[in-house]
């Protein structure tokens, strides 16, 4: 069957290499792809609604004949309306459609058509504005008619009809050929379809509760083939002889007095979690989770002194220049005086020669604590006894990048840290492979961040707060997007963007804020332009930084107590919050104000819950709501990045049950040896081809 479906699309009858171009625009390729490519919703078309009982605002489908088709422009440039009235045989109603004008070419007079859309008053009448369409062929269709009908997302070149009309022929084809992946057994326990039975119901329900139950049986298979080779990974780590490092509690308490602040309950806790599995011989796969500013790095830096202080060299890994600078100084600040710690900083950004002078000195040992950038998971880099494995931001690095540190050393200690929290149950599942350790609490004496809302008309408003600000002491971050920056920005993608930050940079410095110092940093400076800006702004001689989205991680400068972030609307939810927690990392109040204009419903919503929302775990719960688990958490993390179906928010429930079956799996066979488990382990290595090694060395 693997080779049957793996079929390569255009084989299909009536594909073929035109064809197959639009299927590729959606990502099929493939028999399987076709098969897992599922409807986004549903018409009951075995009963439509008649056009005299439309109701306002309501989603609805109708059927009816087109009466009067027409294009026309608008007085606005360059926008086309087409209009059209269709009639059924209790009404008519009128139909309008923006800027799409080869619509004349399809919605002809005659023509019987389905629309689907919500009915809008417009002049005292009902109208249905930009709805989406079917054209009704002569020859009546039995599968866009007089039963639920699937709708799928589309390119333009494909019809619904068309589409339907291909899975069908696949369904009947390879549906008797399909390989069962769940157990019988385990299918029994969860009272969940068969895989034949789900795929046909999931794009031709026969009802909506047959529709239910192969969406439930879907979703649990794609939560459970995840959640094998997490646990898998996990028995293996549990299994491993790592590092035992000895643990001096003198030491820690020494440390600890020494900190200019008291460390908070929940660091305290923490701190303790990680003493016993540094202690332990077993190597610890830890993940630290806290929102922005809890104080996760301090707990980090008292962990690299004790691995350090029992024989180990300790790798810090971070994801800008930026951050491993200040951490640097940082730990250098933290390490002075009777607790020497032979520290280095490696960039990609070092010269040539330094950092092979560097590379030698790590390799034999003169290093003990090296903070870095991905400079660090370069080939030629090589330890000498690394112990302790440190990741901050680990959203920032790929998955096959975070293997490459630990790799490395011999199964060395790893603590792995972010800012974007997650609900607990969603960590344990995506992070099943790691222990989890959380900072609930911030820092004693700050005050939560004031987050307000303008307007293009009120950026006076705004600017004037500024200056009040800068007035009294205060500095001010003023962020301007860049979209995906990174250490190196393609131009092409970003040179616009980063234009119009240096054209507001030049304006300010210029004209609003001419009276003030005004510094300017982004991911095209190069290391040691950054270096000095970040310097003089922390020493305080910069009042204003305008900055690109490199801010978004690390700087923690307790003076600047106010950010305006422009255009806000083109922000992730996430960012905006990570971006907040620059400023607020003092006793004073700080403030960050938005300057927005969001025109989609989306961007609607990440506005209203950044300006209503302050705790992190709230805020990431309605960022993956929003935006689905796909993008949320992104295409280079594992897992819940490819689910196709499953909705880990909503499916919490299935997603449990799908992980209390797969720990029942490997605790019956580890290895996934046995011959009814073959399927499962052929399809994880195939999904997941990040967790091969560990199924094929189960």
């Amino acid at each position: 069957m693997a080779k049957a479906i793996e079929t390569p699309i255009q084989f299909l009858k009536g594909v073929g290499p035109k064809k197959k171009k639009l299927f590729t625009r959606l990502g099929i390729n493939t028999v399987e792809d076709l098969l897992d490519y599922f409807p986004r919703r549903y018409e009951d078309r075995s009963n439509f609604v008649t056009i005299s009982k439309l109701r306002p605002k309501d989603l609805q489908t109708v059927k009816g004949t087109i009466l009067i088709a027409n294009l026309r422009k608008s007085w606005r440039r360059h926008l086309f309306i087409f209009q059209a009235v269709v009639t059924d045989k209790t009404g008519k109603i009128a139909c309008v459609w923006f800027n799409q004008p080869y619509l004349k070419d399809y919605l002809k007079v005659g023509r019987e058509v389905i629309l689907y859309g919500m009915a809008e008053e417009h002049n005292g009448r009902l109208q249905l504005n930009n709805p989406e369409y079917e054209i009704l062929e002569e020859e009546k269709d039995n599968l866009s008619i007089g039963r639920i009908v699937p709708v799928y997302p589309l390119t333009e070149g494909f019809t619904q009809r068309f589409f339907r009309k291909t899975v069908k022929e696949c369904l009947d084809e390879f549906l008797p050929r399909l390989v069962e992946v769940l157990p019988f057994d385990l299918r029994s326990r969860r009272k969940l379809l068969n895989l034949a039975q789900s795929l046909l119901n999931i794009h031709f329900p026969a009802t909506f509760e047959l529709q239910k139950e192969a969406y439930q049986r879907l979703s649990f298979e794609e939560f459970f083939l995840f959640q094998v080779p997490v646990l898998l990974r996990k028995l293996k780590i549990k299994q491993a002889a790592g590092i035992s490092h000895a643990i001096d509690e003198n030491f820690v308490r020494e440390i600890i007095n020494g900190l200019p602040f008291k460390l908070t309950f929940s660091q305290e806790q923490v701190l303790g979690q990680i003493k016993k599995d540094m202690a332990s011989s077993r190597p610890m796969h830890r993940l630290l989770q806290g929102d922005v500013g809890s104080g996760k790095t301090i707990v980090s830096f008292i962990s690299s002194a004790l691995a350090v202080k029992a024989g180990s060299q300790v790798a810090f890994m971070v994801p800008t220049e930026i951050l491993a600078q200040q951490h640097f100084e940082n730990f250098r600040k933290l390490f002075s005086g009777n607790r020497k710690i032979k520290l280095s900083l490696l960039t990609s950004g070092l010269k040539k020669e330094e950092k092979q002078n560097l590379y030698k000195k790590i390799k034999s040992g003169d290093v003990d604590l090296v903070i870095g950038t991905h400079a660090l998971i370069q080939e030629d880099l090589q330890f000498k006894r690394l112990g302790l494995v440190i990741i901050d931001e680990q959203h920032k690095f790929g998955v096959s990048q975070r293997q490459l540190l630990p790799a490395k050393g011999k199964l060395p200690d790893l603590l792995i840290m972010t800012a974007t929290p997650i609900p607990r149950t969603l960590s344990l599942t995506l992070y099943g492979d790691l222990d989890i350790s959380v900072i609930q609490e911030m820092p004693g004496g700050r005050l939560p961040i004031e987050t307000r809302l303008f307007n293009e008309e009120g950026r006076a408003k705004v600017y004037d707060f500024i200056r009040s600000r800068i007035q009294v002491g205060r500095q001010v971050y003023i962020v301007y997007p860049i979209i995906e920056e990174s250490l190196v920005l393609p131009a092409r993608r970003t040179g616009g963007d980063l234009r119009a930050a240096e054209k507001m940079y030049d304006e300010l410095k210029t004209k609003e804020f001419k009276q003030f110092k005004v510094g300017l940093v982004h991911g095209r400076l190069k290391e040691e332009e950054t270096q000095k800006v970040m310097e003089e702004f922390r020493k305080g001689k910069i009042d204003i930084l305008v900055a690109t989205t490199i801010l978004e991680v690390g700087m923690d400068i307790s003076n600047a107590t106010c950010m305006v972030i422009e255009h806000a609307e083109r922000f992730g939810l996430s960012q905006l919050h990570q971006l907040r927690g620059r400023v607020g990392r003092g006793s004073e109040q700080s403030y960050c104000l938005l300057i927005a204009n969001p025109e989609t419903a989306e961007s609607r919503l990440r506005i209203k819950a950044i300006t209503e929302l302050r705790d992190g775990f709230r805020i990431a719960e309605e960022d993956l709501r929003i935006r689905g688990p796909g993008e949320f958490f992104g295409k280079r993390q594992h897992g819940l990045s490819v689910l196709r179906i499953a909705n880990p928010l909503t499916q919490m429930h299935i997603l449990k049950d799908a992980r209390e079956e797969a720990i029942k799996l490997i605790n019956q066979d580890p290895g996934l040896r046995l011959r009814q488990h073959a399927a499962i382990r052929e399809l994880i290595g195939k999904k997941y081809p990040e967790h091969k090694e560990v199924i094929l060395g189960g």
